[in-house]
């Protein structure tokens, strides 16, 4: 793939992929009551919510701008594996089924970039930094 084609993939990828982390982290500041319920009740404290949403709506607006890119993507991977584990590893149930599966899907995405790093199209690239 010649630079160019490379360079628009990682800023497709950097605009789509955070897509889900930016809505689910500002769905969690407007319903920040029922989200820690939610949480606690899986047995996750509900102290950990602001450092979810920093990851989710923060970090989904850093890779979606290419800021801090290679680090946010891999603390997104892991955050995103983890996640899989606490609250989608009933497979009695065919939607955490696929929701566990998801999640991996989602973290191979974020190791590529981690990997790979924002392109040129990026912050990142403007301060000359490969954090």
């Amino acid at each position: 793939m010649n630079n160019k084609l490379e360079n628009i993939a990682l800023l497709a990828a950097r605009i789509l992929m955070p897509i889900l982390f930016i809505s689910a982290g500002w769905g969690k500041v407007t319903g920040y009551a029922g989200t820690q319920q939610y949480m606690e009740a899986m047995g996750v404290p509900g102290a950990l919510l602001p450092l979810t949403i920093l990851l989710e709506l923060g970090g989904g607006l850093a890779v979606l701008f290419g800021l801090l890119t290679r680090t946010t993507a891999l603390f997104t991977a892991g955050f995103t594996i983890l996640t899989a584990f606490l609250f989608h590893s009933n497979f009695a149930d065919g939607v955490n089924q696929l929701m566990f599966m998801k999640n991996l899907t989602i973290a191979g995405g974020y190791l590529v970039l981690a990997v790979a790093g924002p392109g040129a199209f990026s912050i990142d690239r403007l301060l000359n930094k490969k954090w």
